[in-house]
């Protein structure tokens, strides 16, 4: 048994092309609460105090973070597991590639299918922020804490180069349907360099971060976080056609790849467990 309370903020305006919302939350874990995280085309800040929590890449444990309260998780190509007992609290982050990359200050495939804890992030910022969060009584006084500490990381980042950008914006814009070659033709380099760009920069490689973007979206579809006026699909071979799988089967290998599950079963937990 346990609770889980959960306060949204929007940052500042000014910074909403780079972070979407923070998400503040508590949470009491009675018993071992395991919990099992989709791969993603995203780069995942969590800041918390209280009850430390484990981060595990199944594949590999040198790649997961150990009884820490606050990490940065890179873009992942698979499923990985949480697990905590205890009461935390928080605020998380979800930034997008090239966000990450100029707020974090690090190139992403120093991070790709890593979790490290703040401590040991260059800089110490990361960790004196976690620690100024825990210092202050409300909600609106840490998210304008972190509006000033985005900011600030912005203000100082290099711009990233423009054409890959560009490219980002291709492959987010098409859901992951644009494909490497035309994308790499549009500007003007070659596959290999687009690719090694790329994986540098953001993370993954640009065909393996079309492919989460398309998976994000059907994930989201099945359960429940679709687009506004988006109707449900009506099973896996509708959300097959709907997000560009070349079929069914195509659909659940790669949701057993990036979830560690079939849609069937993702449904059915998200219908028994709303939260």
């Amino acid at each position: 048994m346990g609770t889980f309370e959960v306060v949204v903020g929007r940052p500042d305006v000014r910074l909403r092309p780079f972070v979407d919302r923070y998400v503040g939350y508590r949470e009491r874990a009675e018993l071992p609460l395991v919990r099992r995280q989709a791969a993603g085309a995203f780069v995942v800040l969590i800041l918390g105090w209280g009850a430390p929590l484990d981060v595990v890449d199944p594949r590999c444990v040198e790649r997961g973070a150990h009884q820490v309260d606050s990490f940065v998780a890179g873009t992942f190509d698979a499923y990985c597991l949480t697990r905590t007992i205890g009461v935390g609290t928080g605020v998380e982050l979800l930034l997008a590639p090239l966000a990450a990359r100029r707020i974090l200050g690090v190139p992403l495939g120093e991070l790709a299918n890593r979790a490290v804890a703040v401590e040991r992030f260059p800089g110490g910022w990361l960790d004196r922020l976690r620690c100024r969060l825990a210092e202050t009584p409300d909600w609106p006084g840490r998210f304008r804490l972190l509006d000033a500490a985005v900011a600030a990381r912005l203000a100082a980042a290099e711009p990233v180069d423009p054409r890959l950008e560009w490219a980002w914006r291709r492959l987010a814009g098409s859901a992951g349907r644009v494909g490497v070659g035309p994308l790499a033709e549009e500007l003007g380099w070659s596959r290999r360099h687009l690719a090694t760009v790329f994986r540098r920069e953001a993370g993954l490689a640009p065909k393996t971060t079309a492919r989460l973007l398309r998976f994000a979206g059907a994930h989201a579809a099945l359960t429940g976080d679709r687009p506004a006026g988006e109707g449900a699909p009506a099973g896996a071979a509708e959300l097959a056609v709907r997000y560009g799988y070349y079929d069914q089967s195509h659909l659940i290998r790669e949701f057993r790849e990036f979830a560690g599950a079939t849609p069937a079963s993702l449904a059915r937990s998200h219908s028994s467990n709303p939260g």
